[in-house]
Formats: C-alpha cells, structure tokens, sequence
C-alpha cells in the first residue's frame, strides 16, 4: 500500500492515519469538518489536500448511520482500488450498503478493538491500535486483493487480525463493549446526586468500574443505535440476574433462617459466575489468564518516584506484568500495585525494601 484516503478524522481515522504515514504510506484526510481534517494534518497524519487519483485503500472512519452514505458515494466517484470502514457495527451498515446497489467486491467492514473515553484528532496517537485485535468481516463477494489492502492496513498499524461473521460480532462486542458502556454509565449515574461525604470515599474499585462512563454521549448514542438489538438482549440477562439478587438481598433481611439462606445462595450464585466469567478474559497479549502476585507499595505523588521504582524492580530482574495505583484520599500519597510472577514476588518485596521503599502486606 503506498497511498491512502482517511474520510474522517476523528480519534480512529487520524490514529489510523499516523500510523500508515509514520511508515511511509502516503494518506490524505478529509472530513465533513475541514477544521478537524487540517488539524489531523499539522498533528503530522498525512494531507488535508484530496489526491489526484484514485488511491490503494480508503478507509471510512465516520459514525455509523452514516458509514452506508460515505461509502457509496467513495465508491460511486471510484477514488480507491479498495475500500473499508472502521465502524463498531459490522451486519447493518452493511446491508444498508448493499441496498444502495454498489459493487460489494471492493468493499470490506473491519473495526479495530480500541479506543479512548476521548474523541477527535487530538486524542489520536499511532499506536493506538498496537497488540489490539482487529476484526475483518470479508463476505464471499470481497475481493481478494481488497482482502489483502486490509490486511496490510492491519498490519501497518501493528494490529492483530481476526476474521469473524458480521452479525456474529456484533453479537459480540454487544457483550464485551456496548453492554459494559451502558453499565458503566448506570453505575456512575448513581454517583452524580450522591451525598459529597460518600462520594469522597470512592476507591479504586469505583474508578475501575466508571472510567469508561467518562467516553462522550453522542458518540454512543450513534454506537447504540446501530446496534440496539444485540445490546438489549445481553441487557435483558443482566436484569434478570439484577431482579434475582435484589430478591436475595431483601431475603437476607428477613427474620426466617431458610429465607436467610436462600439469599445466601443467591447472592453467592451470582458472585461464583462472576468469577467463571472473569477467567475467561484474556491476559496478557491475548494469552490464556495468569495468576500475579502482588506487591503493594507506599509512593508519595512526587516527579519520578513511579520510574525509581520501576528501575528498581529491573535492577532486582523482575518484570512487572500490570500495574495500579490507588490514589490516597486527601492525601499527596497513593499505594501503587505491581503484578508479578508469584516466584518473583518475594525477589521484588525484598529488594524493593532494601531500596527504602515502604511496602503494605
């Protein structure tokens, strides 16, 4: 692939753009917005200038009611050889493709797994895609070369392939992406008139469970809407688990012990498939889960002090596999959590102590 077309420049568009123009891909950008396509320009993403000709691959990165419309107009003005879309939702812009009665061999639906709360050029980075699975969705009419055009995209942007069916992904991201949005958001919602001294108690666990809530309305509005079927169905799994442990909760209440115990076993239930499901997420580099060790220590919020310690664990020639930090309430402190081989974690403890470093059991 020596050049491209970005239609729209949003965070995945102008990401996708720094990344095939920082290995020499030759990109132009436009956007329905030409302030946001000159500022994916001056950010080094290619060209806000149209090409002269038609180029190898273009690449719609626009909501998705809108991605059937842009591709049909790209491919009426014939002004790639090939061509994709980034959407979140594969089986209905589509068929909504299909409908318009364009030529579908030049056309493949693919969506990157990744992403930020923040949108626009400006959150963009070329390495937004690195590690990340990238999902293709070929039909029997794609063609092989245009096969081929996305397949490189992918690998130019270090990504990782999969090839799935379109409606059998949409399926899935309403399990692992729209559903866990939605949730994210309830949860939060309950924060936004809560009592101020409950709020300042908030933890790690709340900031694990909210941060998604922060991604901008609008954008998932467009998401959900192009997908609502699928997210209601996992939704409709979730209340039924929801109602039943509200009726466990409420019998744990009760006078009766047998009551008492059903609610035990409700709330129980519900928490052990919680774990089941959590073991199925993948680990590191897509790997099966692994089981880390952690090492807890006190750090002050000072410049420099999360390199010292991550100098120190490769001075003690342990590798650290994750990391966490709480941040102390009230406090210019945090406790930072380093995700090690359990056989590591002793080595780690005990040079991070020889090095001055206060550690929590």
């Amino acid at each position: 692939m020596r050049t491209a077309l970005v239609i729209g420049t949003g965070l995945i568009g102008t990401s996708a753009a720094l990344s095939l123009a920082g290995r020499g891909v030759t990109v132009h950008l436009t956007d329905h917005d030409p302030a946001q396509a000159r500022t994916a320009a001056a950010l080094g993403a290619g060209t806000d200038e149209m090409p002269e000709g038609p180029v190898d691959l273009a690449i719609v990165a626009v909501p998705p009611a809108f991605v059937p419309t842009a591709l049909a107009e790209a491919m009426r003005a014939g002004i790639a050889r090939g061509y994709l879309d980034v959407a979140s939702v594969k089986g209905g812009p589509r068929r909504e493709l299909e409908a318009l009665g364009v030529e579908m061999s030049s056309y493949i639906g693919t969506h990157p797994m990744s992403g930020k709360e923040r949108s626009g050029p400006l959150a963009a980075t070329a390495d937004l895609f690195e590690g990340r699975p990238w999902v293709l969705t070929p039909t029997r009419d794609t063609d092989t070369e245009v096969l081929n055009l996305a397949l490189e995209l992918v690998a130019l942007c270090r990504a990782v392939p999969v090839v799935m069916d379109a409606d059998a992904h949409d399926r899935a991201v309403a399990l692992v992406s729209h559903t866990p949005q939605l949730i994210s958001s309830m949860v939060a919602a309950r924060l936004a008139d809560a009592d101020d001294t409950a709020v300042r108690l908030c933890g790690q666990g709340i900031r694990d469970v909210t941060r998604i809530a922060a991604s901008d309305p609008r954008m998932w509005v467009d998401i959900l809407s192009a997908n609502p079927g699928p997210v209601a169905d996992v939704l409709a799994g979730v209340a039924a688990d929801l109602d039943e442990t509200v009726r466990s909760l409420r019998a744990l209440q009760s006078a009766d012990e047998d009551k008492r115990r059903d609610g035990v076993s409700g709330v129980e239930d519900v928490l052990r498939r919680g774990n089941a499901g959590r073991e199925r997420v993948p680990g590191k580099h897509g790997a099966a889960p692994a089981t880390y060790e952690v090492v807890a220590v006190l750090i002050s919020d000072q410049p420099g002090e999360l390199a010292r310690i991550f100098a120190d664990a490769g001075r003690a020639g342990v590798n650290i596999e994750d990391v966490r930090i709480e941040h102390a309430t009230g406090q210019q402190a945090g406790l930072v959590q380093l995700m090690v081989e359990p056989a590591a974690a002793p080595v780690l403890s005990a040079a991070l102590r020889e090095r001055g470093w206060a550690l929590r059991q």
